[in-house]
């Protein structure tokens, strides 16, 4: 299936001139640019309160980012992990998901800035995301968070590290999330899933772009057999938290996020699976304009709604 009509026309609007590949622009140019773009979008939601905290962190502070939609009370607590191919992103890249689900959802959503690639390599942006998780669960009552109702999620190399994150707490027990949200996670290190040949020329990232990100983020010597980089290449996903995976259908990503989906089904993980027909990837982060896109993140509002208040009646 093509793109719809509707999609085609934002990526027109992203891509006037074409696309151009990440390693062409370089990671300066990249940050820019991408900051540039958050910067003219359209602000969330006014809240209760949006803070930014320091969390500690294995090389030093972390600056997290605290949005609450009231403060009568300890919410349940949403970490979220922004995108950007472990490159690019910031405290600023999804506020206004943030805001919104926060505010949609009735939660207390965190989200950390972590070390970006190449400057500091893998696993220095899944530490970073990990420490966040256990510093919520561990003092999460200093932010007006019930760190016993906890989610995790993030946005294509945010999901990779939240499906990272949720493996390392259930192998050490703590803490026990109630979901994962993984939108348009990067999962594995191959190139040979079969949307990579229907969209590895894109619309918006390619396969291109996802080997640089790659090369950026474990370097010569990374290991990309590791499932802390890699999360499809598990060997075992039992006993997980149950999961929403949302996945655009023009996607060089959809395969692998649909295989790992299935795999979590089969290890008896309870998996809800979206697939945004006729998108490009990051096509949630416009609901303004993409009715698909409203519905993915409907779905992402109800999940939470659903996992974090009704464990805590």
């Amino acid at each position: 299936m093509p793109l719809t009509a509707a999609a085609q026309r934002v990526v027109e609007e992203f891509e006037p001139d074409g696309h151009v590949a990440a390693a062409r622009a370089g990671v300066e140019a990249l940050r820019r640019s991408f900051r540039d773009m958050v910067d003219s979008g359209p602000r969330g939601p006014e809240l209760a309160s949006v803070k930014d905290v320091q969390l500690p962190g294995p090389a030093g502070p972390l600056v997290a980012r605290v949005y609450r939609p009231r403060l009568d009370a300890a919410l349940p607590g949403f970490l979220h992990l922004h995108g950007g191919g472990w490159v690019i992103g910031d405290l600023e890249a999804e506020d206004r998901l943030c805001r919104h689900v926060a505010r949609a959802a009735d939660v207390a959503v965190v989200s950390p800035e972590y070390r970006l690639a190449p400057e500091h390599r893998f696993p220095a942006a899944v530490d970073d995301a990990d420490a966040a998780l256990r510093a919520l669960a561990a003092t999460g009552d200093d932010l007006g968070i019930d760190g016993s109702r906890l989610a995790i999620g993030g946005s294509s190399a945010g999901g990779n590290l939240a499906a990272a994150c949720a493996r390392r707490a259930r192998d050490r027990g703590s803490p026990a999330l109630c979901a994962q949200i993984l939108l348009g996670p990067v999962l594995d290190h191959r190139f040979d899933a079969n949307s990579y040949v229907e969209h590895g020329d894109g619309p918006l990232l390619t396969e291109a772009d996802l080997r640089f990100f790659w090369d950026c983020y474990l370097g010569a010597d990374g290991d990309d057999a590791d499932p802390d980089a890699a999360p499809l290449r598990a060997a075992d996903l039992s006993g997980l938290p149950p999961a929403l995976i949302v996945v655009a259908e023009c996607s060089p990503l959809r395969d692998d996020a649909e295989a790992y989906a299935k795999r979590l089904a089969d290890a008896g993980v309870p998996v809800d699976l979206h697939r945004g027909a006729g998108m490009f990837h990051g096509f949630w982060g416009f609901p303004d304009v993409l009715p698909e896109a409203a519905d993915a993140v409907a779905d992402v509002i109800t999940t939470l709604r659903s996992v974090l208040h009704e464990r805590g009646r």
